[in-house]
């Protein structure tokens, strides 16, 4: 079969393919399969997950392989583009069961794709390790087949509504008194951080003065921060992907937009400090993963390890945060590597599902175990704060690396 490297870029892929050419040699393929948004509006952070598959087969291959039994084996991925588009993602998730006769497939990027080509696993009982859709949508179908290693999307900036309240408290005021600005795309994703951050932001009896959804394109949210300003809230919160934090961290400093406290998510994924820089200053920016947290495994070592070598791997990388996006999905090709070897087989899908099922480990990305619908339960979020143009952990307390600069310069 044809490994279909689609935007990775040449020189990163033949370093990829050239490192576990020797191991290769020697050992036998597992063949993955994973419909991937390298073009459309998700292509940005289709890049980070396809170069965190490449880059978990790569440094497995480097390690000996998948151990089962008295043999080894190796990953090889086959890709298509699914162009961001939930029909096209279906429709190629039957293909390469269908044809290419994967037994074993990888997430897409999204929650919306992720839902897309679920039911399609689910119906020929193909076992899906997925990284990139946190949407906990997906988790109350009843799908036997479905397994996320990253934290559920309403969990995503709840820690910013905490500190909100905290923020409150320390200048003599309610956390009653905070107002809150909530602008999202409307896709799954978005919808669930939204449903959080609004759930609780009530428990704390704060006013909720802007919830609005992004346009669909997500190219102009000027009408949003005009009423933003007329409110002026003292939480503002942003959830849109890539081009929708990139949107939103343009067009607030276009329009001078000034509010104490800004939380949005996909902010590596977008480079806002590389695009934008002073104006991403004081950002509050959800991330599953950080280079500081203290998480490690024999294949990766420490998150620090993995920060270090991946940005090696792909230079691309060198001069901004290497995005969460990418660690999670080296994770889930972990979980399938760990699953394969606790199951003793490569053959039998059942048993191997039920290793995935079974999984309680821990990685540089951090803890995964997953509950009864397929999510993981064992890994927390945390929030980053740009400071001086690096990201910085502020929140939750446990794993702060650094304190909240507030109010946002």
């Amino acid at each position: 079969m044809t490994l279909r490297i689609g935007l990775m870029s040449f020189t990163a892929a033949a370093a990829l393919a050239l490192a576990g050419a020797a191991a290769a040699e020697e050992c036998g393929t597992i063949t993955l399969g994973a419909a991937i948004s390298l073009t459309g509006k998700y292509a940005t952070n289709g890049y980070h997950t396809q170069n965190g598959y490449e880059f978990a087969i790569r440094k497995i291959a480097e390690a000996g392989g998948v151990k089962v039994g008295d043999k080894c084996y190796n990953f090889k991925v086959i890709y298509y583009d699914d162009e961001s588009k939930g029909d096209r993602g279906a429709t190629l998730a039957e293909r390469l069961i269908n044809q290419d006769g994967v037994q074993y497939m990888l997430g897409p990027y999204s929650s919306g794709l992720t839902a897309a080509i679920a039911p399609v696993t689910e119906k020929y009982k193909i076992p899906m390790v997925e990284a990139e859709g946190a949407s906990r949508s997906l988790f109350n179908k009843g799908y036997r087949y479905l397994f996320a290693v990253l934290s559920t999307s309403e969990q995503y900036l709840a820690s910013a509504v905490d500190l909100a309240a905290l923020m409150a408290e320390k200048s003599g005021k309610s956390p009653s008194d905070v107002k809150v600005a909530v602008a999202v795309e409307n896709d799954p994703f978005s919808l669930d951080v939204r449903a959080g951050v609004i759930e609780d932001a009530e428990g704390y009896g704060m006013q909720i003065v802007v919830d609005e959804k992004l346009p669909r394109d997500l190219s102009d949210m000027t009408a949003i921060l005009t009423k933003v300003k007329l409110v002026r809230p003292d939480l503002l919160v942003v959830s849109g992907h890539s081009k929708g934090a990139a949107t939103a961290v343009r067009q607030i400093a276009e329009q001078g937009v000034s509010v104490p406290m800004i939380a949005m998510t996909h902010c590596e994924a977008a480079d806002i400090v590389g695009n934008f820089g002073e104006a991403a200053e004081g950002i509050l920016c959800s991330t599953q993963w950080a280079e500081t947290l203290k998480y490690e495994d024999p294949i990766f070592g420490s998150a620090a390890n993995y920060n270090e070598e991946f940005k090696a791997a792909f230079p691309e990388y060198a001069d901004r945060a290497v995005p969460y996006q990418a660690a999670q999905a080296s994770a889930a090709v972990l979980v399938y590597k760990d699953a394969f070897e606790r199951a003793g087989t490569v053959d039998d899908r059942e048993a191997v599902r039920d290793a995935i099922a079974a999984t309680d480990m821990m990685t540089f990305y951090g803890p995964i175990k997953f509950d009864e619908t397929g999510k993981n339960i064992a890994k927390p979020m945390v929030l980053r704060q740009i400071q001086n143009g690096q990201y910085n952990v502020v929140a939750p307390p446990e794993f702060a690396s650094h304190e909240l600069i507030w109010p946002r310069p």
